[in-house]
C-alpha cells in the first residue's frame, strides 16, 4: 500500500464507511508478508514511493504466480521483470487481469493510478537488438505513472537517424539511453540535450564487447557531464531512477 491508499483507508474509517476490523484486516500484512519462500515488502511504496517488484529470473513459475497474486491482493500495481511466457501462464491462472509484455519480458497489473511524472521520459535505443532492455524501461516507467516516448534504432553508426529525432530528444525531461557494442550513444545524446541522461549498457555485441562490459566502460568514461550509468541490461533500474527524477 502506498501513502494515498493508507490515507484513503483512514479517511474511510473516520467517516464511518469502513469498520475498524475491516481496516485492520487490510493493514494486517504491513510492513511485510511472510509466505515461506519469500517475504513480500508491502510497505515499500509508503517508504520509497515505489512498490516492490518481482525479479522473476531464477524463480519457478509457481513461485512467481504466488507472489504476484499476493501482491495483487494488496491492491497496488504489480510488475514482474525477466519473466517467461510459462511464468505468465501461471500468473494468468491466478490473476486473469495480468498483461504480458513479450519484448520487455515483463508481466504487469495496473490497479491504481501512480504518482504522475512532470514531463516525458524518452527511452532511446541504439539498435533493434537493444529493444528488450529498452522495452523493460518503457513498461516500468509507464507503470510508475510516466509519459514515455520510445525512440528506437538510432545508433551512432547512422547518426542522421538520431539527429532526425532531435526535437523529441530535447523535449524530454529525462532520457534513458540503451546501447551495446562500443556504448557511444549516451555521450552523443548527452551533448544534444539539457536534461539528465541515464545510460544503460546492453550485452549486445561481438566477442570483444565482453557481454556489455565494453559498453559499460565506454559509458563510464563519457565526456558528457549530464550522463550517469546503471548496470548492464538494467532497463528496470534506469526507469526507477528516471521516475524519481521526473517527480521532482
Amino acid at each position: 500500500m502506498d501513502r494515498a491508499s493508507i490515507e484513503s483507508l483512514l479517511n474511510e474509517v473516520a467517516a464511518g464507511k469502513t469498520e475498524v476490523s475491516a481496516a485492520l484486516d487490510r493493514l494486517r500484512d504491513l510492513p511485510f508478508e511472510d509466505i515461506g519462500f519469500a517475504k513480500l515488502d508491502h510497505h515499500r511504496a509508503l517508504r520509497t514511493g515505489m512498490p516492490e517488484v518481482i525479479f522473476a529470473a531464477g524463480k519457478t513459475a509457481a513461485q512467481v504466480a504466488t507472489i504476484f497474486a499476493r501482491m495483487a491482493k494488496a491492491g497496488g500495481n504489480v510488475l514482474a521483470t525477466r519473466a517467461t511466457r510459462e511464468m505468465f501462464e501461471a500468473v494468468l491462472a491466478v490473476e486473469p487481469r495480468a498483461v504480458f509484455h513479450e519484448t520487455a519480458r515483463a508481466i504487469t497489473l495496473t490497479q491504481s493510478a501512480a504518482t504522475p511524472g512532470k514531463g516525458t521520459i524518452a527511452v532511446v535505443c541504439a539498435g533493434t537488438s537493444d529493444l528488450p532492455v529498452a522495452e523493460e524501461a518503457v513498461v516500468t516507467a509507464r507503470l510508475m505513472g510516466n509519459t514515455v516516448e520510445l525512440i528506437a534504432d538510432v545508433g551512432v553508426a547512422g547518426i542522421h537517424r538520431l539527429l532526425a529525432q532531435k526535437q523529441g530528444l530535447q523535449a524530454a525531461r529525462v532520457l534513458i539511453v540503451c546501447a551495446g557494442m562500443e556504448g557511444a550513444l549516451p555521450t552523443v545524446v548527452g551533448g544534444l540535450v539539457n536534461a539528465p541522461v541515464l545510460a544503460v549498457p546492453t550485452s549486445i555485441g561481438y566477442g570483444a564487447s565482453f557481454g556489455g562490459i565494453a559498453a559499460l566502460l565506454g559509458m563510464l568514461n563519457t565526456c558528457s557531464p549530464n550522463v550517469s550509468v546503471v548496470n548492464i541490461d538494467n532497463g528496470f533500474g534506469a526507469a526507477c531512477m528516471a521516475s524519481l527524477i521526473n517527480r521532482m
